[in-house]
C-alpha cells in the first residue's frame, strides 16, 4: 500500500494540511481521534465515507515522515 494513493494536500483545503483524498478530513484529525481512544468502528460510524485503506494510509504517512528526519526535540524535565 502506498499512502500517496490516499493522502494529498491542497492549499485551498484546510490551509494545505495533509488530507484524505476527495475529503476534507485531515490526517491530523484521524490521528487525534485515535489518540483520544476512538476505535476503527467509531471512526467508520462517524465518517462512513472512509475506507480501511484510507485510515491505514494515515499511519503509513506518519511513519514515512518520521523516518525522514522530521523529529521533535523534547526538553528534559527535572
Amino acid at each position: 500500500m502506498n499512502w500517496r494513493d490516499y493522502i494529498t494536500t491542497d492549499s485551498k483545503i484546510l490551509n494545505g494540511k495533509p488530507i484524505i483524498k476527495s475529503t476534507r478530513i485531515s490526517v491530523e484529525l484521524i490521528l487525534e481521534l485515535f489518540a483520544l481512544g476512538w476505535t476503527y468502528e467509531m471512526i467508520f460510524e462517524s465518517y462512513p465515507q472512509l475506507s480501511i485503506e484510507q485510515i491505514r494510509s494515515v499511519f503509513l504517512f506518519l511513519k514515512e515522515n518520521l523516518e525522514t528526519d522530521r523529529y521533535f526535540s523534547f526538553a528534559k524535565t527535572a
